[in-house]
């Protein structure tokens, strides 16, 4: 940042008052990237603090970001009484935060990118969702690090598994190709709960006392075929065709699901695009230039608390989230409006 986004300081020379209080605190943070358009930088949080003996100066944001703890927790205190745990889905994805010009920062390596359709440099963030289709709420979160090996099914089995804990007892849970694997299958089978996921088209399964063949080699109906899934057990796949002919395979542990119940459990899947979507244009969570995982994973989390608000606002007042974050800015033009500070020397005649 200027630097936030420069090597970490040491921690304890904070420039703190007597007393070591710090100067600013996580919720600074997020309500500075609630209102900033697109500078994130420590040095725009110090330019835009309120005049105060204790305004805290740049140096007093890079310290925050590399003082915390790098967990969830206080995103989950934050969201656990906005959501309806015996209802609603959950969703797991992961998306890539865009880093193409990073050298230096901690967590950045290859990932694929739906948004460029290519494998890019950046950090990949895997996240817990909640939704109800109406609304939408990170749960959870993990940032992929190659070097603590751990997967991201790994992650994504951990956060559910926490989720269980927490009181979640959602009527599915969603996810695509990717996590579509026999363990974790099994893990939620476990937990008690249905999933609901794609899978691709080579899949083996078989229907009946057949062969196990790849999936786009059997006769999938759209309305549901039960299939015996090796090394699982029975399940149903729906075969969807789109206009331009692409085929998708749905598979489900829920025997007794229709046609039309897919397609509206698939639809609060989507939510997930969304919220990464919304993440990205508005929480500033890509604009973060620290070096290190603590202070980028810190930044994160900043980042999601800041969705969490922009969700809420829409949710309860049904502004949109572009809305919320421009009357922020309607607001500061108003009064250059009414007091204009660059000004020409001479007055103008119109």
């Amino acid at each position: 940042m200027g630097s936030l986004y420069s090597i970490a300081p040491r921690l304890g020379t904070c420039q703190d008052d007597g007393m070591n209080t710090p100067r600013c605190t996580e919720l600074d943070l997020v309500n500075f990237l609630m209102a900033s358009p697109r500078a994130c930088s420590a040095l725009e949080a110090e330019r835009v603090q309120p005049a105060s003996p204790r305004q805290p100066a740049h140096d007093a944001f890079t310290r925050l970001l590399t003082r915390l703890e790098p967990d969830s927790l206080s995103l989950w205190n934050e969201v656990s009484s906005l959501v309806d745990r015996p209802s609603g889905v959950l969703v797991i994805d992961d998306s890539t935060l865009d880093k193409p010009y990073a050298r230096c920062i901690d967590l950045v390596g290859y990932h694929w990118s739906g948004k460029h359709h290519r494998v890019v440099r950046g950090i990949n963030l895997i996240s817990l969702i909640w939704t109800d289709g109406d609304r939408m709420y990170p749960c959870d979160y993990r940032v992929y690090d190659s070097e603590d090996g751990l997967s991201k099914n790994d992650h994504a089995i951990a956060m559910l598994k926490i989720a269980k804990e927490r009181g979640f007892k959602p009527e599915y849970v969603l996810f695509d190709s990717w996590y579509a694997s026999l363990d974790n299958f099994k893990e939620i089978r476990q937990l008690g709960w249905k999933f609901l996921t794609r899978i691709k088209s080579n899949r083996k399964l078989r229907i009946g006392r057949g062969n196990e063949i790849a999936v786009e080699q059997l006769l999938i109906s759209a309305q549901g075929t039960l299939v015996w899934l090796p090394g699982f057990g029975e399940a149903q796949v729906f075969r969807i065709v789109a206009k331009n002919g692409d085929k998708e395979y749905w598979l489900t542990n829920d025997l007794a699901m229709t046609a039309l119940e897919r397609i509206g459990v698939a639809d609060n899947g989507w939510q997930i695009e969304v919220y990464h979507r919304g993440l990205k244009q508005f929480c500033g969570v890509e604009r973060c230039q620290c070096l290190s995982a603590r202070a980028q994973r810190n930044f994160i989390r900043a980042s999601l608390r800041v969705f969490v608000r922009l969700e809420w606002e829409r949710y309860s007042t049904g502004i949109t989230w572009f809305n919320s974050k421009l009357e922020i800015i309607r607001d500061a033009v108003r009064r250059y409006i009414a007091n204009p500070h660059f000004v020409l020397p001479f007055a103008p005649t119109a």
